[in-house]
């Protein structure tokens, strides 16, 4: 497509390309990010805007707007919602040309990497780079001459200094490839994934990450190990089509816990039939448990049983209704017996043994008081609320400290430079937002 095809944005390709740069440099810088349980998988770093991926960067979970892309508002009043769920990048549709002349308004707005998803038709990926997205994703399986297309878009992308995804997926395999295998095995997803890889790199052009996924968690494993032993692309993991929250949950879970416990993986998507928030909650749960994500809530129950005196699976559920919004890393138990109560109970930072009508509270092992069977979750609710927001303050001071360490370390000019600086504040857009197409 011609220069005069595009959409202009606020910045020129060179000043994209030099904003690209520098978001590198400092993605270099990140922490590397290691697994408790294996030594993760060396792929090299690539950026989706601000957000590292690869290269031993912070796994990142993202998700995918089902809004209507074309609707401005909308689709950002989502993106809000996933935001505050914790989501790091995040994906919209392009199915036409509606949706991609709504892609500039979109990601000028956001404040998260904005991914556009795009099959069949090559000129949206060129028309949702002009737009200014942080990323592309494309699917080999259905764009239309794509060993033509596909140089074009490497040199789109590498100009723009933006990343790309190869996706491929079970259900949108490669013709030839299908009929070679006959079915969509894990061989014949990742000769697809390397088919593409090979165009990539013969054009110079190393910046993408790859995805191979499946609705099987068995099929989809064996994939990305596979995959992972062929070369050091960064992996985007997926169970597509995965199905209902309860469903598939269970097979992410499983699919996730196999892959990450051996170091694979550097952005994950949870992909459920639920609404987009409660994939990033599961996804951000799931490398909580993994030990690659900093914990917040989390609340252990015992589950109910005939030794129960207190009504377990209502308690357990008002108090994480009560505490949904917490951030801070509290561990609270709710018990039901003597059995495991007292012992449970004192391992976390707040926790209740209940019996005979009544609930001891326990705080770091220490019994603070014994409260009637009705006061256990107000109890529980303010104790907690405390002992959050002491939580926060300690890691606010100690926030504050390390950033006085390294304001003293700098020179004048950087300490000049750096109060020059505005922080960035980004909205959550709601259903009254302005218009943002006009």
């Amino acid at each position: 497509m011609s220069e005069s095809g595009f959409r202009k944005t606020g910045q020129s390709a060179a000043e994209r390309r030099q904003s690209a740069n520098a978001e590198k440099q400092k993605a270099a810088a990140a922490d590397i990010c290691q697994s408790p349980l294996h030594a993760r998988h060396k792929t090299r770093r690539i950026n989706v805007g601000k957000v590292p991926v690869g290269g031993g960067a912070e796994i990142s979970v993202q998700s995918m707007t089902n809004t209507r892309t074309a609707d401005v508002n909308a689709t950002l009043s989502q993106i809000g919602t996933l935001v505050q769920a914790g989501c790091d990048i995040v994906r919209v549709a392009v199915p036409n040309q509606e949706d991609s002349d709504a892609l500039a308004a979109i990601c000028k707005a956001s404040p998260i990497p904005v991914i556009a998803d795009i099959h069949f038709q090559s000129k949206y990926v060129f028309e949702a780079i002009e737009a200014g997205c942080a990323a592309v994703r494309v699917n080999p399986g259905n764009i239309r001459n794509f060993e033509t297309v596909g140089q074009d878009m490497c040199k789109a992308a590498k100009d723009a200094g933006i990343s790309l995804r190869i996706g491929i997926n079970a259900g949108s395999l490669d013709k030839e490839i299908y009929e070679k295998y006959g079915a969509a095995v894990p061989e014949a997803l990742v000769e697809s994934a390397l088919k593409e890889a090979r165009l990539f790199e013969d054009c110079g052009f190393e910046d993408f990450k790859i995805s191979v996924k499946h609705h099987d968690p068995i099929t989809m494993i064996e994939t990305y190990r596979l995959l992972a032993s062929k070369g050091d692309w960064p992996l985007h993991l997926g169970v597509t089509e995965a199905g209902p929250a309860w469903q598939g949950t269970v097979k992410t879970c499983l699919a996730f816990g196999a892959l990450l416990s051996e170091g694979i993986g550097d952005t994950i998507r949870v992909s459920l039939s639920a609404p987009p928030e409660e994939e990033v909650k599961t996804g951000c749960k799931i490398l909580e448990y993994f030990g690659l994500r900093e914990r917040h809530f989390d609340i252990i129950s015992c589950p109910s049983c005939g030794r129960a005196q207190v009504d377990v699976i209502d308690l357990a559920q008002k108090v994480s209704e009560g505490l949904k919004d917490v951030q801070a890393p509290i561990r609270v138990a709710v018990m039901g017996c003597i059995v495991n109560g007292p012992g449970e109970a004192r391992e976390a930072d707040l926790g209740v043994a209940s019996g005979n009508g009544k609930g001891r509270i326990f705080i770091k092992g220490e019994v603070i008081k014994t409260v009637p069977e009705d006061e256990i979750v107000p109890t529980l609710l303010e104790q907690a609320h405390i002992i959050a927001e002491k939580m926060e303050a300690e890691k606010s001071g100690a926030e504050k400290s390390e950033a006085d360490k390294t304001e003293s370390g700098k020179s004048g000019a950087e300490k000049t430079g750096s109060q020059k600086t505005k922080p960035e504040v980004f909205p959550v857009f709601g259903a009254n937002h302005a218009n943002l197409t006009n």
